[in-house]
């Protein structure tokens, strides 16, 4: 995950933006100063000296944003507990250019080690990290990070807060979106109220190059960190397109559930046993799912969808519409995608040779994913079967079982068309 690279493997799946991450650490902050050079207005690019091609042969034109991601940890009296209680808090920072960014650094560097880690720990409030930023600039932005994410996040079920006036305070009317993470998707979201005027944002949250994408967000505006933002804030499906989403049930903590014991409950049964690890007693870790029920004021939302996402997607791949919101698609990473279809490990040298011949033979992965028809991707060097997978995705004829939960990713399973109703009638998957 060093800029050449993430420049390179960009350009193969298809990304135009990347976020660079963690600017506060010094040496991360020295490597973006030496090899990025500024581009459009708030964006940078890869210099030439450090371009590697990418599988199509051809240089990428990845520009980069500046962000962080900030990790909380403080404690706040409770009116309700009438004692003090502890918040796990992570929060992504866009900074608009490089000295903003250095004046962050060095404000934050006053509070915590910043050399730690990418993502520093510090013991700051959500509030006054809030202050700290928008005095140093009004054009920087705070958007909480993962949202629903149990362990380290705004709405998280073991450390988090119900609303988001109550992390920000006075500062809330600053935040217009929160990051969904990979255990929600929108229509999760759209089920409160309170998140109306808050555009929800799907980032990968990645710590390798093969993840990197597996989830974007797909904007029609000039290149600027101006224009992107704005399109966010405008959350005008005209500007801001569509989200592309993990499904949920794979993120790591859409279910209840017992990692340890290899319990795993939907909300129901969570309740059925009071919260309780029916197998060594201790309390459940709560996932998204069942504490987004715990916030919603609407019952379940019953998206729209088509295959005519417009010219951009080729009618190729599901749009997910309700009301006037951003939509979204569902996709999984291609890698994995070749994997289940083979039977083979993700990591296998098979999985790689496969992906990289694709690549080559098509262009980028989104484009394969949600452009190119299956007509087009019959090749005679390509595998019927990864072909067979694709068309299952764009279907919908994925399913988890069982779906991620306490720290653990979900399982994938294509499904075939005649047992789709039987599968999803099943009353337990366990």
């Amino acid at each position: 995950m060093v800029l050449e690279e993430i420049d390179r493997v960009a350009h193969n799946k298809g990304i135009l933006v990347m976020a660079t991450g963690d600017f506060t650490h010094p040496a991360w902050f020295s490597e973006i100063k030496e090899k990025l050079e500024p581009a459009e207005p708030g964006l940078f690019k890869l210099k030439k000296q450090f371009k590697k091609p990418g599988l199509s042969g051809n240089f990428p034109e990845t520009r980069f944003i500046l962000t962080v991601e900030i990790s909380g940890i403080y404690s706040r009296p409770s009116t309700q507990l009438g004692t003090s209680r502890t918040y796990r808090i992570h929060n992504l920072i866009f900074a608009p250019d490089l000295e903003t960014a250095a004046k962050i650094n060095t404000r934050l560097g006053l509070i915590g080690n910043l050399s730690s880690d990418g993502r520093p720990i510090l013991g700051l409030d959500s509030r006054d990290l809030a202050k700290i930023i928008f005095d140093i600039n009004p054009k920087a932005v705070i958007i909480p990070a993962h949202a629903w994410t149990p362990w380290f996040s705004i709405f998280g079920s073991m450390s988090g807060f119900n609303s988001i006036e109550e992390c920000f305070g006075e500062y809330s009317k600053y935040i217009f979106a929160i990051e969904t993470g990979l255990s929600s998707d929108p229509k999760m979201n759209w089920r409160l109220s309170q998140l109306d005027k808050i555009a929800l944002i799907s980032n990968s949250d990645s710590h390798s190059l093969a993840r990197m994408g597996r989830e974007a967000n797909i904007f029609d505006t000039e290149l600027s960190y101006d224009n992107i933002i704005n399109a966010i804030k405008s959350r005008d499906p005209k500007k801001f397109i569509a989200t592309i989403e993990f499904f949920p049930e794979e993120g790591k903590y859409h279910f209840d559930g017992h990692r340890a014991c290899g319990v795993v409950f939907d909300p129901e049964e969570t309740k059925k046993h009071n919260n309780i690890c029916p197998e060594c007693g201790r309390k459940l870790t709560i996932g998204v799912l069942n504490r987004v029920h715990e916030l919603a004021d609407r019952p379940i939302v019953k998206t729209e969808f088509s295959a005519k996402g417009g010219s951009a997607f080729g009618g190729s791949n599901y749009l997910h519409r309700w009301e006037n919101r951003v939509p979204f698609h569902y996709t999984v990473p291609l890698d994995e995608i070749i994997a289940k279809s083979l039977g083979v490990g993700i990591a296998s040298r098979r999985v790689q040779s496969e992906y990289e011949n694709i690549i080559r033979i098509f262009g980028g992965e989104f484009k394969i994913l949600m452009e190119k028809g299956l007509d087009e991707l019959i090749h005679e060097s390509i595998n019927p079967e990864i072909i067979n997978g694709i068309a299952a995705l764009r279907e919908g004829r994925v399913r988890f079982n069982p779906p991620g939960y306490d720290g653990e990713y979900g399982n994938m399973v294509f499904v075939d068309s005649e047992k789709i109703q039987e599968f999803t009638t099943q009353k337990s998957l366990f």
